[in-house]
């Protein structure tokens, strides 16, 4: 006795296939999360009034030496934005992939290029967004400067993947 029920295709293949919801769900869940993270890091709670003490704690617990203020702030300040470079550069991979993941369309160079465009524009846009909401808080203050960290953490990023894509041999 046969069945005539098909065979179920590969499992690892079902999230591959563009128009597949778990498709979309794994290009843009990331971007999401990446949202998600940067909303929170942009409250009041993250502000440099608040970060300063534990991360001044942890800093000279990890390298056994003790700052002066004037030191800590500098190194305080650097530590800050290093996080904004490095965190915007993962959104801004995160915007990429999920791009890459679900336009299909046209040339495939093209729309490599185009891919890495809206990877940086999506990361300038949640950047201002991020500076802009800074200017309500009254421990916060938004700074283009930090929108130009941000973007050049993007950046950095972007020509990571790119040189890398590159390296690789893939469009």
């Amino acid at each position: 006795m046969s069945s005539s029920v098909a065979p179920h295709p590969p499992a690892g293949n079902a999230t591959r296939e563009p128009g597949c919801v778990r498709h979309w769900a794994s290009a843009w869940v990331p971007v999401g999360l990446c949202i998600g993270v940067i909303a929170i890091e942009s409250t009041i709670a993250f502000g440099a009034d608040h970060t300063s003490a534990p991360l001044q704690r942890l800093v000279e617990f990890l390298l056994h030496k003790r700052f002066t203020q004037p030191e800590w702030w500098r190194l305080h300040i650097t530590i800050r934005k290093c996080g904004h470079f490095t965190g915007y550069g993962i959104q801004s991979a995160a915007w990429f992939r999920a791009f890459r993941m679900t336009w299909r369309a046209g040339d495939p160079n093209r729309r490599l290029i185009a891919v890495h465009g809206l990877a940086m524009l999506g990361t300038f846009f949640i950047a201002s967004c991020d500076e802009f909401h800074q200017t309500f808080l009254p421990n916060r203050t938004g700074s283009f400067i930090d929108v130009m960290i941000d973007c050049s953490g993007g950046l950095i990023f972007q020509l990571a993947i790119w040189l890398w894509m590159r390296w690789r041999g893939r469009p």
